[in-house]
């Protein structure tokens, strides 16, 4: 314990967290099995954006969706078809049940304290680079001392500035799922892509559902063949789909509806729901914890960091979204882990680059690495393309969803890009991501046996292609004549 002349009694500690959103949550767990005396801090729920506005709600959403769309396409499999009666007031009451599930079992409060974290509830302040102001919702205030601080505050939803959108007012991930059913029409704005996930669950509930983009496609970061795919995937679903608009602003109509004014093309038009859903990005939570006053460098995109997530002030570290490398849950709970290793074991750690991401839409579009275009224009000649669409799977033509393709891209035989549209993406951009960040080379996926019939077996299947052509250049090899 330090006394300070005039203050409160600092309380001492080897690492205070100030958050525990998914980033959080992995970092406490961490330091406690290193032995480190730990406090994280926390002014609202425990678990974060991730459980209670993020992933956990979107992905239960899209699974009951999936259901509703499976029933409808029955026929496809040889079975009478159903129109299902939906009350999405039994869906939403299922994500919560969800929500309530996690935070009762491996997000619990008392699981972090039973293994030593000092659980703290209040809002967290730096006040000095070794040291921290808690304030509680009481007012009482306590003043830890440590030797580090990670910073895991997330992001919160950006809203775009149209005329009339906050007078007509409008949901935000944060609030969408404390409602108790789905409204009976909506309106999606934004180019994130959980707008696009929410719009195709929507759309497959049986509410009405336009989603409204400023851009000339929608995911605009992945590899745009799959895209324009995706893109025909969810008109098919019912998605009214919008894209290059220009929004003018909003209106409230006499029955409440909201009504959105803009041009597309050139052209006016009009967008009418009962709600609408804005999911256009997210910003950093920095405001109000202290950064630059103790000297910690910030700009918009949020905590600047080095490769090894230190602030510039070394005491200080911040990880996931308001370190703006990346703002995904998997991805913030890599860098707490390895912001810990940095701190507290010898020689530096470094926040790998190979961070790959998947769009939870059915069929999901998971990439990882550079696109086509990425690739040509850095690394120029040598560039190949790979590419099996779902119509040559056996696995997608048994389960009926040959909507999608594998693109892998590859340099002098190295992969450095992977992009797939199938169902269960996300698990399939795995080993490719390995490929990457380990620098294989995309002929020796072809030597790996993959189970068949699986999705999966098309990352073989063009790596054989890869490997084959690699052998025809020496078939002067080959052993002639008889043995």
């Amino acid at each position: 314990m330090t006394t300070n002349p005039g203050r409160l009694v600092a309380e001492n500690f080897d690492l205070v967290i100030i958050g525990m959103g998914s980033g959080g949550l992995v970092a406490a767990e961490f330091a406690c099995g290193l032995g480190v005396k730990v406090a994280v801090i926390e002014r609202g729920r425990v678990g974060g954006n991730s459980l209670w506005t993020g992933g956990v709600p979107t992905k239960a959403l899209s699974a009951s969706a999936k259901v509703a769309h499976t029933i409808r396409q029955a026929r496809s499999f040889g079975l009478e078809p159903v129109d299902p009666e939906i009350d999405t007031g039994l869906v939403f009451k299922r994500i919560h049940s969800i929500q309530l599930d996690i935070a009762g079992t491996d997000d619990d409060p008392e699981r972090f304290r039973d293994m030593g974290v000092e659980l703290i509830c209040g809002s967290g302040r730096l006040d000095g680079p070794e040291r921290v102001e808690v304030t509680a919702a009481d007012g009482s205030v306590r003043m830890l001392d440590t030797r580090f601080v990670l910073v895991c505050t997330g992001s919160r939803p950006v809203v775009p500035a149209v005329a009339g959108l906050a007078e007509a007012g409008y949901l935000t991930s944060e609030s969408l799922f404390d409602r108790g059913r789905a409204p009976e029409s909506i309106i999606v704005i934004g180019t994130a892509p959980a707008a696009i996930e929410m719009a195709q669950a929507f759309a497959r509930l049986g509410v009405r559902t336009a989603a409204v983009q400023s851009g000339p496609s929608i995911l605009p970061h992945d590899e745009p063949e799959l895209v324009q795919i995706l893109e025909r995937v969810l008109m098919a679903d019912g998605v009214d789909l919008a894209l290059e608009v220009e929004l003018d602003r909003v209106s409230v109509e006499a029955d409440g509806s909201r009504t959105v004014h803009g041009r597309q093309h050139g052209q006016s038009r009009r967008w009418c729901a009962a709600e609408l859903l804005v999911v256009d990005g997210r910003a950093p939570q920095i405001g109000g914890l202290g950064l630059e006053e103790a000297g910690v460098a910030v700009s918009p995109e949020g905590i600047e960091v080095d490769d090894r997530l230190r602030s510039s002030v070394p005491s200080v570290y911040a990880a996931g979204d308001v370190a703006g490398r990346y703002t995904f849950t998997h991805s913030a709970a890599y860098e707490a882990v390895r912001a810990v290793r940095d701190m507290f074991f010898p020689g530096k750690g470094r926040a790998t680059e190979a961070v790959p991401w998947c769009t939870f839409t059915d069929p999901e579009l998971a990439h990882a690495g550079m696109t086509v275009t990425e690739a040509e224009e850095r690394l120029g000649d040598d560039v190949q393309v790979w590419r099996l669409d779902l119509t040559h799977s056996d696995r997608a033509r048994a389960d009926g969803t040959t909507s999608g393709a594998i693109v892998v891209v590859t340099h002098k035989n190295k992969v450095v890009g992977a992009h797939v549209l199938a169902p269960c993406a996300g698990e399939m951009i795995h080993e490719l991501t390995l490929a990457i960040r380990e620098g294989v080379t995309f002929s020796s996926l072809g030597g790996l046996i993959h189970v068949y019939p699986t999705l999966s077996t098309g990352i073989m299947q063009l790596a054989g292609e890869a490997a084959f052509e690699k052998a025809e250049s020496f078939r002067w090899l080959v052993k002639k004549g008889r043995r």
